[in-house]
């Protein structure tokens, strides 16, 4: 971490392109380069100038493929340590996009000492020189492929200290238990003074565990929040479930036709409700079949309702109670919604359907369409997000609560059992470290923060 080290901070094929560099040189390479000397420069200031190809240290001779003269005109902002987002002297170069000029800006940079940047190596700096904890560090990913209001609205909560501020009260109360008993070791041989009333104690764990409890299950709407709520769409063939589809995404994404069995596979896509991502997901019809490949479609219609959080069962007439029992024995557990389709028939006559939502729609001619969609995100159930809310989305932070919760159970179990307060501080203990993974509150090994920053882009 003691190289100075560039990289490309924007994406190809803008008007403009940003390079990053970030380390104890930044200046005085950068000032190799530009036509200015930046190394007395003020922090926080922009400097207007030129890229030039200029001699590398140590060489004698321009470098090869640059021509005399200035690369572009750009500016540059100074950034001084620890104001700067690694927290060390950093500066960002505003280049036009070309892919030209920003490969020779890059090419100009690591030859005169910079090096290339791995991924996620600018928010491990900042992480590493204390800017940020591990859980703000791991919400940047979050925040740059949050993809609707919701996501958009959990990762800046987490980048603002969310999380880390409901681990903090949690270590308090954990710090306070761990002091009551281990000052009741420290005086055990005073059989005449009574330092911590295990009442009081188990009162104190309990509160934590349900701390703790809570945190941990609100994982299952974050992750629903952050790969969209799936929405199976099944029914029998023909009765409308593809034109449904294409309907909710604007586009003719599935195949639509008379013939039965069109749809023979699962057909996936996302809209966005409401600031919600719902994944929708178009089936195979259900009925009786002798075509193998159809058959495997049915097998695979199954599997989508039992991984949806909804299901929208299609039909153009009233199902018989047989079929209602079908769909109660598939849908159990799950929010269920009969959509009766092709209203725009004549024919059609009232259902008698009261146990069940029904919205009455015709795919065909755009009829009900938003009475659906409003009925899909009631059904979503997602409650209304507030900027104080916190919601559990990443696995690694789950994961670490639920052996907390495990260990904090232990000493809950412990006290009802009169068992001995160094018993109890040995789970105390590991509790407060298995919180502090979350943040990084001890020396997190280097193998789990190269998994960690791996995922993220070069640049960030």
């Amino acid at each position: 971490m003691n190289d100075t080290i560039c990289a490309l901070a924007t994406a190809l094929g803008g008007a403009l392109g940003i390079i990053r560099i970030s380390g104890a040189q930044s200046l005085e390479i950068l000032s190799r380069i530009f036509s200015k000397d930046l190394t007395q420069a003020p922090a926080n200031t922009i400097h207007y100038g030129h890229i030039v190809a200029t001699t590398p240290v140590g060489s004698a001779t321009t470098p090869a493929g640059f021509p005399a003269g200035p690369i572009d005109e750009v500016l540059v902002s100074v950034f001084r340590a620890p104001h700067s987002y690694t927290g060390e002297d950093s500066a960002e170069i505003s280049c036009h996009g070309s892919r030209y000029i920003l490969n020779k800006v890059l090419e100009l940079l690591v030859q005169n000492g910079c090096r290339m940047a791995k991924p996620g190596e600018y928010t491990m700096r900042a992480y590493l020189n204390g800017k940020m904890d591990l859980s703000q560090a791991e919400a940047v990913a979050d925040l740059i492929a949050s993809s609707n209001q919701a996501t958009h609205q959990l990762a800046m909560s987490q980048l603002r200290g969310g999380i880390s501020t409901q681990l903090s009260s949690l270590r308090e109360q954990l710090l306070k238990l761990t002091s009551l008993l281990e000052l009741e070791l420290d005086f055990s041989d005073h059989e005449d003074l009574e330092f911590a009333n295990r009442t009081e104690l188990t009162d104190i764990a309990n509160k934590i565990n349900k701390h703790i409890a809570r945190l941990s299950q609100s994982f299952k709407l974050g992750q629903a929040i952050k790969q969209g709520i799936p929405v199976a769409i099944v029914g029998k063939t023909n009765v409308g479930k593809s034109t449904l589809l294409n309907r909710l995404l604007h586009d003719d994404r599935a195949i639509v036709s008379d013939i039965h069995g069109t749809t023979r596979d699962t057909i996936e896509d996302t809209i966005d409700l409401q600031g919600i991502t719902f994944r929708f997901i178009d089936t195979a019809g259900i009925r009786q079949t002798s075509d193998q490949v159809e058959q495997i479609g049915i097998e695979r219609t199954y599997a989508a309702i039992n991984k949806a959080r909804i299901v929208i069962w299609m039909v153009d007439e009233e199902p018989s109670q047989e079929e209602l029992s079908k769909i109660e024995t598939f849908t159990e557990n799950k929010k269920l919604i009969i959509v009766r389709n092709k209203i725009d028939k004549a024919e059609n006559k009232p259902f008698t359907l009261v146990k069940y939502p029904l919205i009455e729609i015709s795919a065909k001619h755009n009829q009900n369409i938003d009475l659906l969609e409003q009925s899909i995100y009631q059904a979503a159930d997602i409650p209304a997000l507030s900027d104080s809310d916190i919601i559990i989305t990443n696995a690694r932070h789950y994961d670490a609560l639920i052996r907390a919760r495990q260990a904090i159970q232990r000493v809950v179990n412990g006290l009802q059992q009169q068992l001995s307060g160094d018993l109890l501080s040995e789970d105390l203990r590991q509790a407060l470290d298995i919180l502090s993974e979350i943040t990084g509150g001890q020396i997190t090994p280097n193998e789990v923060l190269g998994n960690i920053f791996k995922n993220f882009c070069v640049g960030k």
